[in-house]
This record gives C-alpha cells, structure tokens and sequence, in this order.
C-alpha cells in the first residue's frame, strides 16, 4: 500500500503521495498540490524541496556519508581514477578494461581547441578571470559543434562529452597562461588526464617540465573527490537551465557562472587567506578560534562546517593526507599547513564548535595543495569546475532521460502592490 500524507485546508483534504528512495529517504509528492487546492509551497533556497528523481549521488549528512552510483567515496579515492569515475557517473556502473580504454582514447582525441577558438582568449584583459573567461569559451563552443547540439540525440550527446571533458582543462590552462603571458602549449596525448593538464599549466617551449607522479596522482584524487555533490547550486542551475532544451555546452557554461559565486566554488580560496592573514598577524590556532567565537569580531573560521553534512565531510579526512603526502614530496615546509593542522585540533576539542557540528570540509586542505603545487588562488575554482565537470554532465543526462521532465518553472508569493491605475505623469504632483 502506498504511504499518503494529509493536507487540510478551508474543509477540504488532499492526499498526498509519499515517495521513497532507495536509501529509505522520504519525500511528499506535492504536484497536484496547486491543481487541486490553489496552493503552492514556500521555500526559500529550495533547501526542503526535491527538484528530481536522481540515481547518481547519494549523501547523508548526518552520518557523513558521500557514494557515487553506491559506491563509498573512500573506495573510489583510494582504487579509482578519475576518468573511471567519470564513466561511473556518466554511465551508472564501473566500466571494463576494454571500456575504459575506449573511454580514454576518445577523450585524447578531442583534447585540442580549433585554432579560432584560441584566438578568443587575446580579447580578454590579462586580469580577467578565469572562470569568467571558462564560462564564455565553454558557452562558445556551440558555435563550432552546430551539428552536434541535440540534447534528444544520445550521439550527439556523447560526443559532446568527450569534447567537454577532453577540451575544458586545456580552456582553463589557456585562461592562465594568457593572464601571465605565456605561450600556449598543444596537449599531450601521450600523458594521463592530471599529468597532461599539469603539462599545459606549467611546461614551456624553452625546456623539458617533469611531472610528479605524486602531484598528478594528488590532482587526480582531488577531481575525484569534486566530481559530484548532489542538487547543489550549480548543479541546480545545470538542470534548470537544461530543462530548456538548451545544448549541453550552454548548460555547462551556465554552471560555471553559478560555481564563481563565493558562497559555492569560491570557499577553498577563502581559507587560503584565512591561512594567510593568521600567519601575517602572527596569531596561532587558538588564539584566531577564540576571536572566531567573539560576535564583536569580524573574524570567520572558513572551511569548517557544510550545508548537508552536519557530521564530518568524509573528503577532508581523503584530502588531508593528501596534503601531506605532496608537501613531504616537494620538500616543501608550509606554514600555513602547520596552522590549518592546529585549527583542526583545537576546534575538534572545543565544545563551542562541536555544539555547532563546525568539523574540517572538502575546501579545508584542497587550497594548500593547489598552492603548493603551483596554481594561483584565482585558478582554485577552476579546478573545482575541472573535477565537477563529469557530474554536471550526468545530471544533465539523467535530466534528458526522466519521462517526466519539465521546463524548471518555480512559483512566487506576491507581495507587490494591488491594482492600481495608471495617473498621468504631469497629475503625479
């Protein structure tokens, strides 16, 4: 028997249908809730309101818990590669030898940009930003896949894929060396995913640049660990405006836009200069929490906390060993690691932070390893969109695969001014 909810309203009940995941979440089915009562629901930021069906994202909160497609995100950190989760998320199971093989070489096929579209990045100042210039080449590239834009077409679908996955990390390179005004290297096809961007990022025409294995396999652990989050903001925005029938490349762009804001893409960066201006002021760890816990001060702790996880984000534990493990690599003593590590311990003993379930997040230590292996704070983002890039593509495909899809339209409560009439402008005193 199906479970029902009870709405009462001006002497009038409607049932309402209880729909349950697999993971025994439950949601009321309110679609008829207009149609048959007047009536809508408010609820600002969404963050009560189920916008879809989805297979594959799965995180509890309370328990920390993060899987893609059922699979622990522990395992695919510890086991996995990036572009065999990609193909995990694209396509709901882990692929076989032969496939992931497969999957590889079309992405090494599609890595270089047309020669015109290199020429977009000489219009942009030096110091535009790079998810500004990401999201304008991204949407850009639609101009030169015309034939391959129908989002009901499967095979135009995936070929535009390939392109986006095998294109966007040489856009963001591109977008950094413009802003330092170095040459722009052709990718290598002969190099894995991580290393080849790590090529394009810092190798020169002038000399032979050696790439780390510990840093690719770092970078690759870190795009692994950003690749998929649920209905989170840009997701949301990929979906919504997907729901439009629009391309796959405008879509991603759209959720690149949404990424920029501080408030999503941006809090890895806001601990970098946390960590910066601590050391600059010569405070420790608990001398900066206790002005944290001060409502006189302006001072915030970043990187601590999460909008659904209200236990610990099970991508900070991953990442911090990371960051050791690079920074031991390069030999590289980093002050701003010995703060984070003290902030980590004196805020998990603190009751005013445990009360508050403030535990380390994803963004926490991701900022420390990006800086230690060479990228600029302003990029930081942009490797956000590199790792969330497979996710966004597969919500937008399950999107364009739910028979029950419709055009995102969101209702409003009114509260503007009643009917009035018009007063001609020389009787308006």
């Amino acid at each position: 028997m199906t479970a029902k909810a009870e709405l009462h309203y001006d002497g009038r009940t409607l049932e309402l249908p209880v729909i349950e995941g697999s993971e025994k979440e439950r949601a009321i089915d309110i679609s008829a809730l207009r149609k048959e009562l007047g009536l809508i629901t408010l609820d600002p930021g969404y963050v009560n309101t189920g916008s879809c069906r989805s297979a594959i994202t799965f995180i509890d909160g309370e328990k920390g818990i993060l899987r893609y497609r059922g699979y622990p995100i522990e395992q695919l950190a510890e086991r996995s590669s990036f572009l065999e989760v990609a193909w995990l998320l694209l396509h709901g199971e882990l692929p076989t030898t032969a496939e992931l093989q497969s999957f590889k070489e079309d992405i090494r096929l599609h890595t270089m940009l047309h020669e015109d579209v290199k020429r977009f990045f000489g219009a942009f100042p030096k110091k535009a930003h790079p998810m500004a210039i990401c999201a304008a080449v991204i949407g850009a590239l639609s101009t030169f896949y015309q034939n391959f834009l129908d989002p009901n077409d499967e095979g135009q679908s995936n070929l535009s894929t390939h392109r986006l996955l095998a294109k966007v990390p040489t856009i963001a390179a591109y977008a950094f060396k413009h802003s330092i005004g170095q040459p722009f290297l052709y990718p290598r096809n002969d190099l894995d995913y991580a290393s080849n961007f790590l090529h394009l990022m810092f190798a020169t025409p002038c000399e032979e640049y050696e790439i780390d294995p510990v840093v690719a396999k770092a970078l690759d652990l870190l795009l692994i660990l950003h690749a998929d989050h649920e209905q989170n903001c840009s997701t949301s925005t990929v979906r919504l405006v997907g729901s439009s029938q629009v391309n796959l490349f405008a879509a991603i762009s759209s959720g690149v836009a949404a990424l920029w804001g501080p408030l999503h893409g941006g809090a890895n960066q806001a601990v970098i200069e946390m960590l910066q201006q601590i050391e600059s002021e010569g405070l420790d760890g608990k001398r900066f929490l206790e002005s944290c816990k001060d409502k006189d001060d302006t001072r915030r702790l970043m990187g601590f906390g999460h909008r659904v996880y209200k236990n610990f984000d099970p991508r900070a534990k991953i990442i911090k060993k990371a960051c050791f493990e690079v920074l031991d690599r390069l030999g590289t003593k980093n002050k701003m690691l010995d703060i984070a590590v003290e902030l980590e311990e004196v805020a998990l003993q603190d009751d005013y932070f445990i009360s508050r379930k403030l535990y380390p997040n994803v963004d926490f230590y991701s900022g420390i390893i990006y800086q230690a292996i060479g990228i600029p704070v302003n990029m930081f983002t942009v490797m956000f969109v590199l790792g969330r890039l497979p996710g966004w593509i597969s919500q937008w495909k399950e999107m364009q695969g739910d028979a029950s899809k419709r055009i995102g339209r969101p209702r409003q409560v009114y509260t503007g001014a009643t009917e009035r009439s018009y007063v001609p402008i020389d009787e308006r005193g």
